[in-house]
């Protein structure tokens, strides 16, 4: 079994045939990745070593020390958080050779088509339909609040594809040209004044079958690697102490005493310490990550980082009083990647109204984590036995 040590040695030998300095990024990535150093985690000749995944800070640690570029992974987290996990789980091994490089050099942006406009929260709900034609299934539908389809080159899908049997059961999970000329995508301008989020129309696609992942009418079971993972990269970010949403007021409070009152000092301090308690738990939860797969915790670690979030935006906005509303940029923006903590003090602010919808609703992870966590008992469903195709809409 390959150790810490083993893991540096290899690493040591990677840079000494590979200086950061004097080798093209790209060419280095892909030369990473074929060394099995950038997901140790994942099988040999896919990016990995079969190694334990709490080695991988061994290795991001020496590459950090020699100046080693990353994959940028903010770009990119879509696919390294949801999409290659659940194509390492799912996926054949052709689909696996062909989509994980790639997607880990940041070649190949991903994207995520499940959210519907009639079909968020609940999502078993959704619509968008998928018709067997020969060897291609033919897509038809809507798709919501698509983070980074004005980049991406593939997506993650999930279409109705029984819709006389009860909603879980006939969704099947597909890889999706998100270049084909039946994909269209339009902006989403939010209020922050940017669209980084976008609405995507499916008209004829035809994806082939070799492109689907898991077993027709699976895709719910499959779909939960994705969500699982997704409220983990979400709400389970490494950040150091005062890192995230926290940093930027505790700054603000040493540096401007002027502004400081009673009432604010004592909210600080709770809020503080509360992300401290987050961070240490969001650490912990890695650490049990490291020896299995994210499970529901995921949805409690992402309701703490939405709660924050807004919380610590919302005490920043009062202690900078007026100048808190305003932020430098309001002009249409399509950035490369989501931003949660940067910029002024109202972009956080009005930004941070969204972490309790994406990765799933607030309402929605609620539920999860009693039922899944706690073991209380479940909501009534009425619709669970209930067709598709019966259900009112």
């Amino acid at each position: 079994m390959t150790d810490a040590d083993e893991l540096r040695r290899r690493t040591r030998e990677f840079l000494a045939a590979h200086p950061p300095t004097t080798t093209d990024r790209l060419d280095f990535l892909r030369a990473r990745f074929d060394a099995g150093l950038a997901w140790v985690h994942f099988p040999e000749g896919l990016g990995g070593l079969d190694a334990p995944r709490s080695l991988q800070a061994v290795v991001d640690a020496e590459l950090e020390a020699a100046g080693a570029p990353d994959n940028d992974p903010r770009r990119i987290g879509i696919g390294l958080g949801m999409a290659a996990p659940t194509i390492l789980k799912y996926g054949t091994e052709e689909q696996k050779q062909r989509f994980l490089k790639p997607l880990w050099t940041g070649e190949e942006v991903w994207c995520q088509l499940f959210s519907e406009p009639g079909a968020g929260s609940d999502l078993a709900a959704l619509g968008t339909r998928a018709v067997r034609d020969g060897d291609d299934w033919v897509i038809d539908g809507q798709k919501v609040w698509t983070s980074s389809a004005h980049l991406a080159r593939w997506a993650i899908l999930i279409a109705r594809t029984d819709p006389g049997v009860p909603k879980h059961a006939g969704i099947t999970y597909f890889v999706c040209d998100m270049t084909d000329p039946g994909v269209d995508v339009r902006p989403l301008r939010q209020i922050t004044g940017e669209a980084e989020f976008n609405e995507v129309f499916l008209t004829g696609v035809r994806i082939p079958d070799d492109r689907r992942l898991g077993a027709v009418g699976d895709g719910w079971r499959v779909a939960q690697t994705t969500l699982n993972n997704e409220r983990v990269a979400i709400g389970g970010m490494r950040v150091p102490r005062e890192g995230g949403m926290i940093g930027p007021v505790a700054r603000t409070w040493r540096e401007r005493p002027e502004l400081r009152t009673h009432d604010l000092h004592q909210r600080l301090l709770k809020l503080w310490v509360d992300a401290e308690v987050t961070r240490l738990t969001a650490e912990r939860l890695r650490q049990q990550l490291a020896v299995g797969q994210p499970g529901p915790e995921g949805a409690g670690m992402k309701l703490g980082f939405a709660r924050l979030n807004q919380e610590i935006s919302g005490l920043e906005v009062e202690l900078r009083g007026e100048e808190g509303l305003l932020y430098d940029d309001w002009t249409m923006r399509r950035p490369e990647h989501v931003d949660f903590t940067g910029r002024d003090a109202g972009y956080r602010y009005l930004r941070a109204k969204g972490n309790s919808i994406e990765g799933g609703t607030s309402e929605i992870l609620l539920n999860i984590v009693a039922e899944r966590v706690l073991g209380l008992p479940a909501e009534p469903r009425t619709d669970k036995d209930v067709a598709w195709k019966d259900l009112a809409r």
